[in-house]
């Protein structure tokens, strides 16, 4: 039977030969959807500016893309196994391009929220399709290779979100950090169509939607109680809506395990891999996005670079993670996953130890070392986490495997970035009134200079042009007095402004070095945690790889079904 793009994967007697090809086009998608949020992360700033942002609305501008993501991958994964995985991707692709195109014109904040939560309604579709139809694609000895590009591709775009908008916004909007989606998405299309072969479950019986509709409910409400709680308060639409996560998650146990054909059967939680490389993919990534968020913020505020300067300097994570993929890619095979991904977590946890040190003296040298440890660290660490949770799997369950992979991700994010960010707002505001105590700012200056870091260097840079009006005003004074009087106070003015940039600097360091020691403690609590969980090499595993890659020309559905 000829081999070619629109024959059905499952259906081919060998692996399908533009395999490599294909996974070219779903590393480009899942590219642009892990950019659709590091990039936005300095392109805050002219957002904020020309919108007229509070730190509510840039709040719910960067998790209304979170929120659906997260919630309605497990629900989506399921469809896209039953009905088509490649129109899954495809049709995930039109819906994020079409939230890209609307984000650029809208000119409210609810409307860059909108679209941003149309975003993440195309990303849920997309996400999961990436890594079912990867392991459709692939045999299973070659899978944990193409697992490492694909995870190598979602550190590359950590680093290169930063950099492609720095780029844009050196002579463009903001807008345009969400147009550079629509060409790439075209493009992923495109190379869809003619390079990715259509999959699905070739045995699929009727959808667990209740199922999928309580894993929607308890994961948005979980995913909007960590959002909403930490950073403005536990009032009762945040108690409320970690009740509803509480409820609707024992509801979702309880109805799985009764349901003859679940749309995820959570008892594959007792096997001791599969929980233990869950468990490992949300910490990691707890500590990649907390540790992101602050460092972006300490090397655009506090060191001065500007969005590009910022791009350029992350770039060291990105290609620390190539190489960690590719030495985990030699190593697990003859080492085991334990070994690892407990090496893995320890470096991410020696990371972020390594970033107590910093302080308002610190230079972007003293950030190299942290950052080239922790692309190391997942690279070495989330591959061979990937690689167990989709071969956890049968063949027609790939896309709900990429789900629990890419929620386990997501939850660990929005995590991270919840709790150490306000981990991060309570020690930078503490740390402020310290510094500004028995100075005579007047207190609500000081109440918006605790409000983040950007504020604080908006009230300096507010004192700094008050002295300068009065040293304008000295040099037009009616007489000498008046001027020596006005030239005085222009003179504190000065010094206060100068004190005041240094007094939040010096805070949000503080707070950085804070914060990255919360950050250690709990990846390496979970690091103990995870070591403990995940077996134990099994003996003969090495003749099973070996076997593995010895029947590298059987099908992708005998490889699957033998693994299952």
């Amino acid at each position: 039977m000829p081999l070619v793009a629109n024959q059905p994967v499952d259906a081919m007697d060998k692996p399908y030969p533009k395999r490599w090809w294909a996974l070219l086009v779903l590393c480009l998608s899942l590219l642009i959807i892990v950019m659709a949020n590091t990039a936005l992360t300095v392109a805050a700033p002219d957002m904020t500016k020309d919108l007229g942002l509070g730190s509510a609305d840039l709040q719910w501008v960067v998790d209304g893309y979170t929120v659906p993501y997260a919630a309605l991958m497990l629900l989506l994964g399921a469809i896209g196994d039953k009905y088509s995985r490649r129109g899954a991707l495809v049709l995930g692709l039109l819906v994020f391009g079409g939230g890209a195109v609307a984000g650029s014109l809208v000119d409210s904040a609810n409307g860059v929220i909108a679209a941003r939560a149309v975003m993440g309604v195309g990303a849920a579709m997309i996400m999961p399709a990436t890594l079912s139809l990867l392991a459709a694609a692939f045999p299973r000895a070659e899978r944990a290779k193409a697992i490492v590009i694909w995870t190598a591709t979602a550190g590359l775009a950590i680093a290169a979100g930063p950099l492609v908008a720095g780029a844009l916004l050196e002579q463009h909007g903001w807008a345009s950090t969400f147009l550079i989606n629509v060409p790439v998405a075209a493009l992923a299309i495109i190379g869809a169509f003619t390079l990715v072969p259509p999959s699905k479950a070739s045995e699929h019986g009727r959808i667990d939607y209740v199922g999928g509709l309580l894993s929607v409910v308890w994961i948005a409400a979980l995913i909007f109680a960590i959002i909403e709680g930490p950073h403005f308060g536990w009032d009762g639409k945040a108690i409320g809506a970690a009740v509803v996560a509480g409820a609707g998650l024992v509801a979702f146990v309880l109805w799985e395990l009764r349901h003859p054909r679940p749309v995820l059967d959570v008892r594959r939680f007792l096997d001791r891999a599969f929980a233990g490389s869950n468990l490992a993919v949300a910490l990691f990534f707890l500590a990649v996005f907390g540790a992101f968020y602050f460092l972006t913020q300490h090397l655009q505020f506090v060191l001065g670079f500007n969005a590009l300067e910022t791009g350029v300097r992350m770039l060291p994570l990105a290609g620390a993670v190539f190489v960690g993929s590719a030495l985990t890619g030699f190593l697990t095979p003859r080492l085991g996953m334990k070994v690892t991904v407990t090496a893995g977590m320890v470096g991410g946890t020696v990371a972020l130890a390594l970033l107590t040190r910093v302080d308002a003296a610190s230079s972007y040298g003293d950030l190299v070392l942290p950052l080239v440890m922790l692309g190391l660290a997942i690279g070495l660490a989330l591959s061979p986490c990937t690689d167990a949770i989709m071969g956890a799997f049968p063949e027609s369950e790939l896309g709900v495997g990429g789900a629990v992979n890419d929620t386990s991700l997501e939850l660990g994010g929005s995590l991270g970035i919840a709790v150490l960010g306000s981990v991060l707002a309570g020690s930078y505001s503490s740390h402020l009134a310290d510094a500004v105590s028995g100075t005579k700012l007047p207190a609500a200056a000081l109440d918006t200079a605790q409000d983040s870091v950007g504020a604080g260097y908006a009230v300096a840079q507010g004192i700094g042009e008050k002295a300068k009006e009065l040293a304008g005003q000295a040099a037009h004074a009616g007489s000498p007095e008046q001027a020596a009087q006005l030239k005085g106070q222009a003179e504190a003015l000065a010094r206060g402004a100068q004190d005041m940039a240094h007094a939040v600097g010096s805070a949000f360091s503080d707070a950085v070095a804070h914060t990255s020691l919360v950050g250690a403690a709990v990846l390496g609590a979970g690091t103990v945690l995870v070591a403990l969980l995940l077996p134990r090499r099994k003996p003969g595993a090495q003749q099973k790889q070996t076997q593995d890659q010895a029947d590298g020309g059987a099908s992708g559905r005998e490889l699957a079904d033998a693994h299952a």
